[in-house]
């Protein structure tokens, strides 16, 4: 059974920031596909550590952030907050870096994707990448409107929303939603930030892997969600930064990644830092580098920004 819902737009001003003009609230579909009929019971609150969380998230949206001022490439990021597929870090990871982006006239977009659950949808492995997809495809179908080159949409991922970019990044060519208008669904560059990458036993982040494709995965399905195995010669340009004292997602994650670009000559950095652990957003608390300004240098190298 596929969950119906009213086409709605929603608008909020703020004057937090002269860079955000305005942020508009959209549904990702007018039916939601891959879905069974099933209350919402979405809940947003402040988490005890300290950090903004949205759970048990059954109806995706796309909120748009717009900049006063477009930059000349008149690039857009979708932004995919982490949570180990198991909630979602909206605020730190999303809205945050939302207004960052809009700093450097970047119009973002932030996914709140579904979480995987047996109890909302047939087949929870592929219901997040159905909103990536989805999402690729709502903002260059609607690229005029929002002054957008739709050779210049970006995708950037936190931890396990980084393991949904990365696979947005590669399974392009694998439709999971319906696209009759044969949109592409390929980013044009991706930004991996502490990701989740692989699904192998050594490397993977377990929990993400379990609430994904379940407790006993086929081989066939741990390969098919390693995304380090999934890199072509059509795998779009990457940024990763990482820390080598993560706890939670092993920095092996990026550098499998990084090293699977390299093979395919593909316009990649790759930022190591010794410390910092997880989770950390934008700002890593033990150094006073911010990789957000490494970003904006490699986006300017490579006529993203």
């Amino acid at each position: 059974m596929k969950l119906l819902l009213p086409l709605f737009i929603v608008t909020m001003f703020t004057a937090c920031t002269q860079q955000v003009a305005s942020q508009q609230v959209l549904p990702l579909y007018k039916t939601i596909p891959n879905s069974k009929q099933s209350a919402n019971k979405e809940k947003t609150e402040m988490a005890s550590y300290g950090i903004e969380i949205t759970t048990n998230v059954s109806v995706p949206t796309l909120t748009v952030y717009k900049p006063a001022k477009p930059n000349a490439q008149r690039s857009a990021v979708i932004v995919v907050p982490g949570g180990g597929y198991g909630m979602v870090a909206t605020g730190h990871e999303g809205t945050d870096v939302a207004k960052a982006l809009n700093s450097w006239g970047v119009t973002a977009f932030v996914l709140k994707y579904r979480l995987p659950n047996d109890t909302i949808m047939p087949d929870k492995t592929i219901g997040p990448l159905q909103d990536a997809q989805r999402a690729i495809q709502m903002v260059r179908e609607n690229a005029k409107e929002w002054n957008i080159d739709t050779n210049k949409i970006g995708i950037m991922g936190f931890s396990a929303g980084g393991h949904l970019a990365a696979t947005a990044s590669t399974q392009f060519d694998n439709a999971v939603i319906s696209n009759d208008k044969k949109v592409s669904l390929r980013p044009d560059f991706s930004i991996l930030i502490y990701p989740v990458i692989s699904f192998t036993d050594n490397l993977t982040h377990m929990g993400s892997r379990d609430n994904l494709i379940g407790k006993k995965p086929s081989q066939k399905s741990v390969n098919h969600y390693s995304n380090e195995l999934q890199v072509t010669d059509k795998t779009p340009a990457a940024f990763l930064v990482h820390s080598a004292d993560d706890g939670a997602v092993p920095v092996g994650n990026s550098i499998a990644y990084y090293q699977a670009l390299l093979k395919h000559k593909i316009y990649s950095e790759m930022l190591l830092y010794p410390l910092g652990g997880h989770g950390y957003g934008m700002n890593n608390p033990t150094t006073a580098d911010k990789w957000m300004d490494n970003l904006k240098n490699w986006m300017i190298a490579g006529k993203f920004l």
